[in-house]
């Protein structure tokens, strides 16, 4: 975390250098617009661009959110000396009313504090975590592996049926033990229960990960280093719907909105192993689909545009829902058995190696 501490007082020093001067003190920040996020095949990222805007505290227009911004670099710089974690709700409570003898307050709602946290993250080019700034925990995790976490060691294969809660900061996790083929992903909770039941992960020697819908910047994060640091395949198991796999690049190629971190939080190498609309004929399940609703159609449409959904094997997906107006949520395959799932789909899908780009 040392990173971070020094980059905050970089930010302060740079500000009171502009003062000495006589200078209009300004904060240059990256534009997180979508016009400047752009998708780089090489390394299949999303990653933002060279456009900045700088924030001037001699600005009508600025002086608040300058104001703001240094307020919440300044409260983070307290957490780093003293090594304590909070959350951005207790952020906003810290800094809400902050004048000595005033009644006015700096902030008024959290939506105002929360982007001067990204704005601030994007500035240093650091992930809000370093900062000592955690967001709810969602998620959770089992395998055969053994962490250090804060002094304690954790052995995620023995904690009962609800596995290992992952917390919102894993910066500081310590990777005791991992013995594990591939990490499966997947999206629903109930999903994650039937195969932590049938022990498929320790049948099929995998980290089972369950992200309890579009995955928390924490799951993305434990994700991605346990795909670096061990060489491990990723494979992402979600609905067959546009929001399903709209979760899957969420993982792979990160965010439009977080695309400044997408180097922390994406996993490339991730492959999607989930429900498809050929699925549904493919393994009979035509009665247990759904109607496709406007907004889940609105929405596939707008991802045949998306430069990171071209391959040809997405392409033939998000047309085909489009043309049937279907739907297929994960419990749909217990329509055939409750262990159809862990003893024929996934066991052939991973076999035959599946998996789509």
């Amino acid at each position: 975390m040392k990173e971070a501490k020094k980059k905050l007082e970089q930010l302060g020093e740079k500000t009171l250098n502009e003062i000495n001067r006589n200078e209009n003190p300004n904060i240059e920040i990256p534009i997180r617009s979508l016009s400047n996020v752009t998708y780089d095949a090489k390394t299949k990222m999303l990653t933002i661009g060279d456009k900045t805007a700088k924030r001037y505290f001699f600005n009508v227009a600025h002086a608040k959110k300058f104001m703001q911004t240094l307020m919440v670099a300044a409260f983070c710089k307290e957490l780093q000396d003293q090594n304590l974690h909070t959350s951005l709700r207790d952020l906003f409570y810290v800094l809400k009313r902050t004048f000595p003898n005033s009644q006015e307050n700096t902030f008024d709602e959290q939506s105002e504090s929360d982007p001067m946290v990204v704005d601030l993250e994007v500035t240093l080019d650091i992930l809000r975590e370093q900062l000592h700034l955690n967001a709810d925990i969602r998620g959770r995790v089992v395998g055969n592996v053994i962490i250090e976490d804060r002094g304690d060691v954790i052995d995620w294969g023995k904690l009962g049926s609800g596995g290992w809660a992952i917390p919102s900061n894993v910066e500081e996790i310590i990777f005791k033990k991992v013995k594990a083929d591939y990490i499966l992903v997947i999206e629903k909770n109930a999903s994650f229960e039937r195969l932590h039941e049938d022990k498929f992960w320790q049948k099929q020697k995998a980290i089972l990960v369950t992200t309890q819908g579009q995955s928390a910047r924490g799951t993305r994060r434990l994700i991605q280093r346990l795909a670096t640091e061990f060489n491990l395949p990723v494979y992402v198991f979600t609905d067959a719907d546009s929001y399903g796999w709209y979760i899957y690049s969420v993982i792979k190629y990160g965010s439009i909105s977080l695309a400044h971190v997408s180097d922390r939080l994406g996993t490339p190498n991730a492959k999607f192993l989930g429900l498809t609309i050929s699925d549904i004929d493919e393994f009979g399940l035509k009665n247990f689909t759904i109607k496709a609703e406007e907004v889940d159609i609105k929405r596939a449409q707008e991802m045949l545009k998306y430069e990171w959904f071209q391959a040809p094997e997405w392409q033939k997906e998000l047309k085909l829902m489009i043309q049937r107006k279907i739907k297929a949520e994960l419990e749909a395959l217990s329509g055939k058995g409750l262990k159809f799932i862990t003893e024929t789909y996934l066991p052939k899908k991973i076999k035959n190696k599946e998996f789509l780009p």
